[in-house]
């Protein structure tokens, strides 16, 4: 799992947004990290009360393999904003640099296989078979949006996952900006 090209906006303004509930003036309101800011970041997940985290946006660049990009599709954790394509690029990919660890050599021999007969016959046949021979463990590139709330939906359900690619990715939501501060009740 690779993380790269992050960007963080609207912290500030929603931790003091975060006070306008019991504020008479929000002018008033500040970015400080009292307590009940962090008390608001930490609640049950669903309670509605972390609301101001969803103002925390966070934009990034995200390397997955296509059994970890498979998982993070059946939520909405996140917005894609583009992606590599397999179905436009697979024949132009190195597949031993583009798979991870956990691919056997052997399936690697056989996508390249695939991806030599149909650059020698392009033919609808033989493009099918390269897509439907790409291993779970091929790694893809998509630029990503998502917000604090969210990512505190992921680290609760994936920070110990079974794939390696969503630890790793809990152990990346711990480095951003006051997350561990604010949502990570630690």
């Amino acid at each position: 799992m690779v993380v790269s090209n992050v960007n963080v906006y609207g912290i500030g303004d929603s931790i003091k947004a975060s006070k306008y509930p019991f504020a008479v003036d929000v002018d008033q309101c500040t970015a400080e990290i009292t307590d009940r800011v962090k008390s608001l970041g930490r609640c049950e997940k669903g309670s509605g009360h972390d609301q101001f985290l969803t103002g925390i946006i966070v934009q990034f660049d995200l390397t997955f393999s296509i059994k970890a990009w498979t998982e993070a599709e059946r939520y909405h954790f996140f917005d894609f904003v583009s992606s590599q394509s397999t179905m436009h690029r697979i024949a132009k990919f190195d597949a031993s640099t583009q798979c991870n660890e956990y691919v056997t050599e052997k399936a690697i021999e056989n996508l390249n296989e695939c991806i030599d007969r149909y650059n020698a016959d392009k033919s609808d046949e033989n493009y099918l078979r390269v897509v439907y021979n790409v291993p779970t463990g091929f790694r893809l590139t998509a630029r990503m949006t998502t917000n604090y709330r969210q990512l505190k939906t992921i680290y609760s359900q994936r920070k110990a996952h079974r794939l390696p690619e969503w630890r790793a990715f809990c152990k990346w939501c711990e480095t951003l900006p006051y997350f561990r501060e604010v949502v990570i009740n630690e």
